[in-house]
């Protein structure tokens, strides 16, 4: 659904993103995992269009992308849910699912959506009068991942969804990522916890500065010995470097 190739970014005269590769094949969650500053969530921004790539493609669905302005990728039907939520706090909650309609003129549609998201995300629907800034995070993660899901998107790409959250919140959070992609959205996942983004991915990337160091199916990067060094809390193990783990893409 998703093919990245070559992508290289710039911030001024500072690579971001040097020249990676990645896929993402349909009705699959694939994650993105690295340190802070590896260029994660630069890759999103890019696919989304909030950011123009200085060079390599991006081919969504067949038709290229890169370079697009953002709302003609939601358009086509690829949405990303922010790092840090970004909900409109002076909105109501119901305000802000509305707004993940800005691109569709079906109005029965949207209505129908929306009550979709009311019976998939029961918090919100008691809180759909109240302002969005005063939930709690991960009330507001939530109301993100809603507000994404009224633009019906083919492909949810989420950068850091569990970010800030207590525990049990985090978990309930990645379970509803896992509920989404079983209810045929493809995904694309940043997450600072490794752990539980391979236990969650068909398969992963792991990127250091700016570029894919590691790559393979989710379970095994989790048991690879570089990744439980660097990312998973072991010791000892060598260093990641330009190889590959387990499978040389990803299936599909």
């Amino acid at each position: 659904m998703l093919e990245v190739k070559g992508l290289h970014v710039h911030y001024g005269a500072i690579a971001a993103v040097k020249g990676i590769d990645l896929r993402v094949p349909a009705g699959q969650i694939v994650a993105l995992i690295g340190a802070n500053g590896a260029g994660k969530s630069t890759t999103l921004r890019t696919i989304s269009g909030l950011l123009k790539p200085t060079r390599g493609t991006i081919t969504f669905a067949g038709k290229a992308i890169g370079g697009l302005r953002a709302d003609k990728v939601v358009r086509a039907g690829l949405v990303q849910v922010p790092e840090g939520r970004q909900v409109l706090a002076r909105m109501t909650v119901a305000e802000n699912l509305l707004m993940g309609g800005f691109c569709r003129r079906d109005a029965a549609g949207v209505k129908a959506d929306l009550e979709q998201v009311w019976g998939r995300f029961p918090r919100l629907a008691e809180r759909r009068t109240q302002l969005a800034g005063t939930l709690s995070g991960g009330e507001q993660q939530m109301l993100a991942m809603g507000r994404a899901l009224i633009a019906r998107p083919r492909l949810l790409m989420l950068d850091e969804p569990s970010m800030g959250l207590a525990p049990l919140v985090v978990k309930e959070v990645l379970d509803l990522v896992v509920e989404i992609n079983r209810g045929g959205t493809t995904v694309l996942l940043v997450e600072q916890n490794a752990r539980q983004a391979l236990a969650m991915a068909t398969y992963a990337y792991v990127l250091e500065t700016g570029k894919v160091a590691l790559e393979g199916a989710g379970e095994e990067l989790a048991r690879d010995p570089r990744v439980i060094a660097a990312y998973l809390g072991g010791r000892g193990a060598p260093a990641l470097d330009k190889q590959r783990a387990g499978v040389s893409h990803p299936p599909g």
